[in-house]
């Protein structure tokens, strides 16, 4: 998994007629199957009566092969929800989704048409939409003397790191987060300071 990627920071509308029917693209930022389905809701309160309501998505980091989905939604198989996924897919961009609203206009597009039409907006969007990074990180725990709490604090700012609690007893017991590039470096840098004493426990 990767420590950082892009994720969609707004939401994000295209709409245009193709051969007389009407397609409504949302990009939005999506975590979950379920936040998914809650947009899917919304979008269908809003936008009553369309013939179909096709989407796909990718809630978890980008590459990530298990965490997606698409939906045709009645059009033909293949032609709506899976390029819809490929376009997502392509642009390397994480925890996304796509809904698109197409009121049919009369004119069949054919199942090469359709595949062009419903990938169409979310191009369109995907180049105008803004992102923000993700920063990953993972748990990890150290125990350390109270006269080396603030070292340790020091060096967890020094590599991004982000401390969750802290367990005051005979000593002092340290939640944190941190990258996990970070995590080999951390270490190194808590052996120097310690001779050896101090090193942090990550989950595998």
């Amino acid at each position: 998994m990767n420590d950082s990627y892009q994720i969609p920071s707004v939401d994000l509308i295209v709409e245009e007629e193709i051969k007389h029917s009407r397609f409504i693209s949302f990009i939005f930022h999506c975590q979950s199957v379920e936040q998914l389905k809650c947009v899917l809701t919304n979008v269908r309160a809003e936008y009553p009566g369309a013939n179909h309501y096709c989407y796909a998505f990718v809630c978890s980091e980008p590459g990530n092969s298990v965490d997606i989905g698409s939906s045709d939604d009645g059009e033909p198989a293949g032609s709506a929800g899976r390029p819809m996924l490929a376009t997502l897919q392509g642009a390397n961009i994480g925890e996304i989704g796509a809904i698109v609203v197409r009121y049919f206009g009369g004119t069949k597009l054919g199942v090469g048409g359709l595949v062009r039409a419903y990938s169409s907006g979310i191009k369109q969007g995907l180049t105008q939409l803004e992102t923000e990074l993700k920063q990953v990180r993972y748990p990890g725990l150290l125990r350390c003397e109270y006269g080396q709490l603030q070292d340790v604090e020091f060096l967890l700012k020094k590599y991004d790191g982000v401390i969750s609690d802290r367990n005051f007893s005979d000593t002092v017991t340290v939640s944190f987060e941190l990258p996990r590039r970070y995590q080999q470096e951390l270490n190194i840098d808590l052996a120097t300071i310690s001779q050896g004493k101090l090193i942090a426990d990550f989950e595998l």
